[in-house]
Parts: structure tokens; sequence; C-alpha cells
């Protein structure tokens, strides 16, 4: 087994307006921080590339996990991250052995450096979620949380790019539960897109 099968924590008492019992996933208890490394094990593992090398973009808990992996499958990884990615999580990806490579402002053009660069050397990219093999492996913490709290209704995902809540999403797709996203009032990429019927910046 490549990635922990982290604890549910499940509390009997109210949790703000909701007066239920409320299980929580903790994820940051996995390999490298959090959920990513699920994703990012199993887009390796799927490869069939060992030992070539990997490149992905980051602002850092992605590029750690795909670091995490990389080291542990004898994959060679290059991260691009922006400019201003927090030196805690570049020391966290440099300290799983991947070269870091900081590369403009923003996400955006992190990823389509990190894009020019895999063109370059052949080498597997792995995406931060959208990539079937990433969200399949982010989905399997739903499997986990139905076999903790099989008497769970609703599930309340953190939607950044869309892995988590796309893989989580597709395990209950067919069962009664409904799956929520939630995201911060100031940067609501999610409900924008919707709104837009597209992708958004």
């Amino acid at each position: 087994m490549h990635v922990r099968r982290t604890p549910s924590l499940m509390l009997d008492e109210p949790v703000g307006a909701y007066s239920g019992a409320t299980t929580f996933k903790l994820e940051f208890l996995q390999h490298s921080g959090s959920f990513k490394a699920r994703g990012a094990f199993n887009r390796l593992l799927q490869s069939g590339r060992a030992g070539q090398a990997v490149v992905a973009a980051s602002g850092g808990n992605h590029g750690a996990a795909v670091a995490f992996a990389a080291q542990k499958l004898g994959f060679a990884a290059t991260i691009f991250v922006p400019q201003a990615t927090p030196v805690a999580k570049l020391d966290r990806i440099a300290s799983y052995g991947a070269n870091t490579i900081p590369v403009g402002e923003t996400y955006a053009e992190a990823y389509a450096a990190s894009q020019a660069w895999a063109a370059e050397r052949g080498a597997l990219e792995v995406h931060a979620y959208d990539d079937e093999a990433v969200l399949a492996g982010q989905g399997t913490i739903g499997r986990e949380l139905e076999a903790d709290d099989p008497a769970l209704t609703h599930v309340l995902i953190a939607v950044g790019g869309g892995g988590l809540i796309g893989g989580v999403g597709a395990w209950f797709a067919e069962t009664g539960v409904q799956v929520v996203g939630v995201e911060p009032e100031g940067c609501p990429a999610l409900h924008n897109a919707l709104a837009a019927g597209r992708p958004v910046p």
C-alpha cells in the first residue's frame, strides 16, 4: 500500500448550526501532508514508466505529493512553482528529492513552463486535477469515508482545482450521498465557472 488509510474523526456534538453527528477525514496525516499523495501515486503507478522523468506544476501541496511519490517509486521529479511559493513548501518539495524550478507570478505561468519542459524531454506530466488517474486516486477518500460511516448523507468538500471533489463525487455518484462543494467567498472559482458554463481563471 502506497498511501495511508487516514483516520476519520466522528463527533456527536453540534458543529456550528448543525446538530447531527459529523465525521472529519484527517487527510493532513496523509504522506506529504495532504490528500494529493493519493492522486500522485495513482498517476505514476498507472503510467508504467518507472524511472523516467516526471513533471508537475504546483503552488506547493501537489508538488510535494508528486515529489514524494516519485521518490518512493523511482521517478525523477521536476516541479515548476510560482516565484512567490512559500519557502516552507519549497523546502518540503526539496526534502523529497525533486528539482524545483520557480517560474512566473502565477500557477498558470508555472504550468505553461512545465508543459514546455515536458514536451522537450518527453517527461510524464502529473496534472494537479485535470487527469482521470489523479481524480481516481483522490476518490479513494470517498471509499474510506463510506466504510467508516455508512450512514453518511452529505459530504462537504473544499474546492480548489476540482480534483478532490471530482474524485469523491465520482465515488458517490451512484449513491444517495450528496456531495457539496465549499469554497471561499473571495475565490469562488467553481461557482463562477458553473455560472459561466465554462472554466474561468
